[in-house]
């Protein structure tokens, strides 16, 4: 038997997989209408926590934040079998998740942090990301259970909580590319042009292909042999930042690299490579 709780679009797809595979699962949620909807694939409906992880091999989570983790593990625990093990794939904090591992640890029950990326539809064909940090024994134990939910199961080391900062960093990434493509929406939409005009930019100019050599540029941190000075680059942001002006369009994440950019002039590295916006990040 396997306890899952949280059974929202992430957790609901994971529990209909874990069902299509013939693994008896018993399901939490706090609202129960969103578990009661997994019965009509076989999935057991507990009335709490502590029922739902009765005689549970394995408990699973996909909760909302470390406070949910922590809450529904506490009220669930009354039900731990001896020999149960809790892989947590909520995106939490990276503190909280050592935390919980040193926590229950103490308390003799094996606790693997594994946060994916994977939408519902992932969850639902074994696709996508999953991560995963930890004592390698405890990972290699967990290892067949896990490889069948997901395409790509990555082992990021011992560090306990290193599978949350890698999750907590990809989602920052996606944060900025989102931003990023509102600002460009806007600033079309400031310079006449359609949304599906402006993205059309994409079919020849693919800005991807160079994250690998910009990121490798960014932590060489050799900032004296410009091949774009911060000053013109800081010429292109005023450029874009008065067209949206004078249209009236509003702009998510520009004005604050444009504050970045004007301080590090101030600093004196205007001259320097632009990508010295990465100074203050790197080991001094």
């Amino acid at each position: 038997m396997i306890a899952w709780f949280g059974t929202g679009l992430l957790g609901a797809g994971f529990v209909r997989a874990l069902r299509r595979r013939g693994e008896d699962v018993r399901v939490w949620n706090r609202t129960p209408q969103k578990a009661r909807s997994l019965q009509a694939d076989g999935a057991q409906v507990a009335a709490d926590p502590a029922d739902a992880a009765c005689g549970a091999k394995r408990i699973h989570l996909t909760l909302s934040d470390d406070d949910a983790v922590d809450d529904v593990l506490e009220r669930a625990r009354a039900g731990f079998a001896c020999d149960v093990a809790i892989v947590d794939h909520t995106t939490t904090s990276a503190s909280g998740a050592a935390e919980r591992v040193a926590r229950w640890d103490a308390r003799g029950i094996p606790f693997l942090h594994a946060p994916v990326f994977m939408g519902p539809q992932n969850a639902l064909e074994s696709s996508g990301t999953m991560l995963a940090s930890g004592a390698r024994d405890r990972f290699d134990a967990l290892r067949p259970a896990l490889e069948p939910m997901t395409g790509q199961l990555l082992y990021l080391g011992a560090q306990p909580n290193r599978a949350a900062a890698f999750k907590l960093m990809g989602n920052l990434f996606l944060t900025f590319v989102t931003a990023g493509l509102t600002d460009v929406l806007a600033l079309a939409k400031a310079l006449g042009l359609a949304p599906h005009e402006a993205v059309s930019l994409f079919d020849f100019f693919n800005p991807g292909a160079v994250i690998p050599a910009r990121a490798a540029r960014l932590i060489g941190g050799d900032f004296d042999h410009p091949s774009w000075e911060l000053t013109m680059a800081r010429k292109d942001v005023r450029l874009m930042l008065d067209e949206a002006q004078r249209a009236g369009s509003d702009l998510v994440a520009l004005p604050a690299i444009a504050a970045k950019m004007d301080e590090l002039i101030e600093r004196g590295y205007g001259a320097s490579d632009w990508t010295v916006m990465a100074k203050d990040a790197l080991p001094a």
